[in-house]
């Protein structure tokens, strides 16, 4: 197979792993260990100095969740990933392998509740500053840029505004400036969307949502799409003696690594942060994750089809105020989803009820498929208000900024029946009414 350039729906059943050598299992085993014996001595000086790959200890490294890291590498064209504990802590050390105290990060303003406050209120405690600035004007990226800039972070599909980005032309503005741009790719996932095929360097994904699919594990991912200089003079700990690994320099050992390519920022990220911070993936968690995603494709096909028909029947209506889906041709992002996303524009959408914050509660309320609870991604279709669950820690100001209103409500549409889930919003409409 290795002759062939195989397609997404082959390398999400495939990639990564061969039947093991010794039972020849065609399932990925689930490697549930904590450590691993060293053949030899001298073995064990090579894997712990890293003179050699291997495995020692499964919060560093285990086989499950390196066939995990290897697929979804594969899924998105990069070179390498870190399988970690949860999708914040995926975001939380994509910025933190890149920045010290003193450097800042340039982020657009449409967030994740949980990212909007770790680059808002955590990360400045430590030193580490975001610009947060409104995407739909790219140039605002471009001004919000100094020197002491490391990183551009957006979403690919932004929450809970639903909106899409000019992704090239941010990517030839990290470019230009010498910084990595890096993709929050949760909502589109690998099968709507390619980061490193439009610019961007790093991507990271909450595995929780989508690439689970189930909503029983919670993961996250960051991928290294192995396409950015970091020997730019931006980046000193890529080219100087990292005192923690016995002086060797990470730019020189994995800037160029044989048969593989650039992996210097997912190696780094593993030594320092996995390893001495610790958010590792549960090997239990990676099984679980790497079944979701031999059917990802199947359920995003059927997921963007099913939110499109909701989205259409809400913008019609009576009650709805505003609908927020980038398939729907009256959204003001309907090109840049066509371009970047042909496949579909995701499966969740925003929409705003009239009569406010009491008919929203009624509503939710009312709903009987729909379960009201903060997760997306599921087979199982969702609800939340994003105010009072997903971004609830903000402030009203903070609020405003990221694009949430009171009456805003967010659908995450599964995979049932589209009739059953039309069904439930029109009952749940009538028990307002009345």
């Amino acid at each position: 197979m290795s002759e062939r350039e195989l397609g997404f729906d082959t390398l999400q059943l495939h990639a990564g792993h061969t039947p093991d050598a010794a039972v020849r299992a065609r399932a990925v085993p689930i490697y549930q260990t904590t450590s691993f014996v060293f053949e030899n001595f001298e073995q064990a000086r090579l894997i712990s100095s890293v003179e050699e790959f291997g495995f020692d200890y499964t919060r560093i490294t285990n086989p499950t969740c390196e066939v995990l890291e290897n697929r979804l590498a594969a899924l998105e064209g990069g070179t390498g990933a870190l399988a970690l504990a949860s999708g914040s802590a995926a975001t939380a050390y994509s910025v933190l392998n890149i920045t010290h105290s003193g450097d800042e990060i340039v982020a657009a303003k449409t967030l994740y509740g949980g990212s909007f406050n770790l680059f808002q209120n955590t990360l400045p405690r430590h030193g580490v500053r975001t610009h947060l600035v409104d995407g739909a004007d790219t140039d605002n990226f471009r001004r919000a840029i100094n020197e002491r800039t490391r990183a551009i972070f957006v979403e690919t599909i932004g929450n809970p505004d639903i909106n899409v980005l000019d992704f090239e032309a941010i990517g030839t503005i990290a470019a230009d400036a010498g910084i990595p741009l890096i993709v929050d790719n949760t909502f589109a996932t690998p099968y709507l969307f390619r980061p490193f095929d439009y610019g961007a360097n790093i991507s990271v994904h909450s595995a929780t949502k989508y690439i689970g699919g189930h909503g029983t594990s919670i993961g996250g991912l960051i991928v290294d799409g192995g396409n950015f200089n970091w020997a730019n003079g931006k980046f000193p700990d890529f080219t100087t003696p990292d005192p923690a690994y016995a002086g060797f320099v990470h730019w020189d050992k994995w800037g160029d690594y044989p048969g593989v390519g650039n992996i210097a920022y997912v190696i780094k990220a593993r030594l320092h942060y996995l390893r001495d911070l610790g958010a590792a993936m549960s090997p239990f968690n990676a099984f679980l994750f790497l079944q979701g995603l031999e059917t990802l494709s199947l359920r995003m096909q059927r997921q963007v089809a099913s939110t499109q028909l909701v989205a259409e029947y809400l913008e019609g209506h009576r009650e709805v105020a505003w609908v927020s889906y980038p398939g729907l041709k009256s959204s003001p992002y309907h090109e840049l989803a066509n371009k970047y996303l042909p496949k579909g524009p995701g499966a969740i959408l925003t929409f705003g009820i009239k009569g406010g914050l009491e008919q929203v509660k009624a509503f939710i309320e009312s709903l009987t498929i729909f379960s009201f609870l903060a997760n997306v991604g599921d087979s199982k279709s969702l609800v939340v208000h994003p105010a009072t669950v997903t971004h609830a820690q903000l402030t009203e100001p903070e609020l405003l900024l990221a694009g949430v209103k009171p009456e805003q409500i967010r659908l995450s549409v599964g995979t049932e029946d589209v009739d059953d889930l039309l069904w439930d919003l029109d009952q749940a409409f009538d028990k307002i009414r009345k």
